[in-house]
């Protein structure tokens, strides 16, 4: 496991001494010692993951409490495709625009390709998908003439074959001992709370299962109010400490509780952290060994949540949060926010990792499996289903 080495400043001994009445406040189970950091972020990936003023802004926000639509009923007239060919249609319509002002002549030559490929980087593909995309168009349809709806087309085809290493549905497969823990990290306001209740609702109503929620976010009263809002709709118990208390000493009871009573699954929320901010991504590397402590093969699953607003900067999130935890799969939400639905194919390229599921609202039914095919044609503005 790597962590890095905390920045010494004047007031390092008294920062330090507030840290350890935050994290090991009396009383508290001593679960391991405290984390040297003996290893520092590198400079220019520091430089790159610090927020602006807007997402520090967006983030002190208060986390909206769920959504009061009766759990697991749809908008009415509004099927789960629809919703996501409505949530990405800020993307689509940035493709299906550059798409339409560059076949003008009908004839796909360099220009034109070269026009494309500018048009896919806008949308959040990042270059190297946007080169690959351009280069399956031009094998297929260079010099020819063709219709927009044709382009469509094969950039949706190409689209589709590129996210399909990465479409894995979730499995919860109980352990012999004790649940399955599922682990659940983000940034501040990638929606990570929102997502662990509309898990456990769709376990709880749809699955059948025994799901418990642990509340590790012991910074923020809300995350904790979030929580047990969904916890309530699912019908599903959850652990919780005092704020302030250590998530690692609140994940080790759940984990036990959860194994006394015969839950099938046991959520973890952790709060939500920068990626530079090395203490507290030390303190979700310490939540992870602790659950190792009741089960070595824990967490069985680690959802890593990112916003789609966020565009490029989801990549150096994927980076840094896979040294501090196993991710095991991507959750991308907030899709309907921005024209930046690209960056899911992005992702998919660069790293493979799983995505099992995607979000496009703050309802139960807003978060849902994903298919590439429906999500590929929804992104550049063609019917799904």
């Amino acid at each position: 496991m790597v962590f890095w080495r905390r920045q010494k400043n004047p007031g390092a001994a008294e920062a330090e001494a507030q840290e350890q009445r935050l994290f090991q406040p009396e009383g508290e189970p001593a679960l391991e010692p405290p984390v040297e950091y003996d290893a520092e972020i590198d400079p220019e990936a520091a430089r790159a993951l610090d927020p602006t003023e807007s997402e520090m802004l967006e983030d002190m926000r208060e986390t909206p409490l769920p959504s009061s639509r009766t759990p697991g009923r749809a908008r009415s007239g509004s099927g789960w495709l629809s919703r996501l060919t409505l949530g990405l249609s800020k993307s689509a319509g940035r493709l299906t625009q550059g798409v339409a002002d560059l076949m003008t002549k009908r004839r796909l030559d360099a220009q034109a390709l070269a026009g494309l490929e500018d048009v896919l980087i806008q949308a959040d593909c990042g270059p190297a998908v946007a080169a690959q995309i351009v280069e399956a168009v031009s094998q297929a349809r260079f010099g020819q003439e063709a219709t927009e709806e044709e382009v469509r087309a094969v950039l949706a085809s190409e689209i589709e074959r590129i996210l399909s290493h990465v479409a894995q549905p979730l499995a919860f497969t109980k352990p012999k001992k004790g649940p399955f823990v599922l682990l659940m990290c983000g940034v501040n306001g990638s929606g990570k709370t929102t997502t662990a209740g509309k898990i456990a609702h769709h376990l709880a109503f749809r699955e059948k299962k025994r799901v418990m929620l642990a509340a590790c976010d012991t910074f923020r009263a809300a995350a904790v109010e979030q929580l047990a809002e969904w916890a309530e709709r699912a019908g599903c118990r959850m652990a919780q400490g005092e704020i302030g208390a250590d998530a690692g000493a609140v994940a080790f009871q759940a984990y036990e509780e959860a194994r006394a009573v015969g839950k099938d699954v046991l959520i973890v929320d952790t709060a939500g952290r920068l990626q530079n901010q090395a203490n507290l991504m030390a303190e979700l590397g310490k939540i992870v060994r602790v659950l190792q402590k009741q089960d070595p093969e824990a967490p069985h699953g680690c959802l890593l949540v990112l916003d789609g607003t966020a565009g490029q900067n989801a990549h150096a999130q994927v980076e840094v949060f896979g040294q501090a935890a196993p991710v095991s799969g991507l959750v991308v939400t907030k899709l309907d926010g921005a024209a930046k639905g690209g960056v899911v194919v992005a992702l998919a390229q660069r790293f493979g990792t799983p995505i099992p599921l995607v979000g496009v609202g703050e309802g139960a039914e807003d978060l849902q499996a994903f298919t590439p095919r429906d999500y590929a044609r929804a992104l550049v503005g063609l019917p799904t289903g």
